[in-house]
């Protein structure tokens, strides 16, 4: 079952984030705790993630890893 905010955006699970940047869950969950991503607690205490922002992370750190050197 997928979890649904109430505009519609898929949450995702840390594990699931965990995947998409091929990280252990738990480094996902330090990332949260630093801030570095945000996070929701659902009901039971758990954290979820919202894919957008997940996604722009994604998007944010494989641009600064492919992206030529600066030239000073």
């Amino acid at each position: 079952m997928t979890a649904v905010t109430h505009i519609g955006e898929r949450l995702l699970t840390p594990g699931e984030v965990a995947a998409l940047f091929r990280v252990d869950p738990k480094t996902v969950t330090r990332w949260a705790t630093a801030g570095r991503i945000g996070s929701i607690r659902t009901p039971g205490g758990h954290r979820r993630f919202r894919e957008s922002e997940v996604k722009a992370l994604l998007a944010e750190l494989t641009t600064e890893a492919t992206a030529p050197a600066g030239r000073d």
